[in-house]
């Protein structure tokens, strides 16, 4: 897993534990559609490394975020999908997500400022 914090300061800490980093609120968003198999996720965010993706699955999967769903068949199949912990916490993102709309692009001409590295 991740490096993990001891007890949390506050609700907003504990939440941001989970879903830190660059990939995990796009895969819960992916998955609110419906479940999706690893390929179809791989597909929906091609930056995202096979490495890196199975990581956080792995770990939105320890914080019983997302479900994986393992099929008796041959081929094996396997589908990972949102859990109710998930759903509620991807409801609970749906504000920070208008406020980014509603202030993406002030925060795009910022963006050299607070990231002098990555431009």
């Amino acid at each position: 897993m991740g490096t993990r914090k001891g007890p949390y300061e506050c609700g907003l800490d504990a939440a941001v534990d989970v879903i830190g980093g660059k990939w995990k609120v796009l895969l819960l968003w992916a998955l609110a559609e419906r479940p999706r198999r690893f390929g179809e996720l791989k597909r929906e965010l091609p930056k995202i490394s096979e490495k890196v993706l199975s990581q956080q699955l792995r770990e939105l999967e320890a914080d019983r975020i997302v479900h994986r769903e393992v099929y008796d068949q041959t081929p094996p199949k396997v589908e990972y999908s949102l859990t109710g912990l998930g759903t509620s916490l991807n409801e609970a993102l749906a504000p920070l997500g208008a406020w980014g709309r509603e202030h993406m692009t002030d925060l795009e001409a910022t963006y050299p400022q607070r990231h002098p590295a990555d431009s």
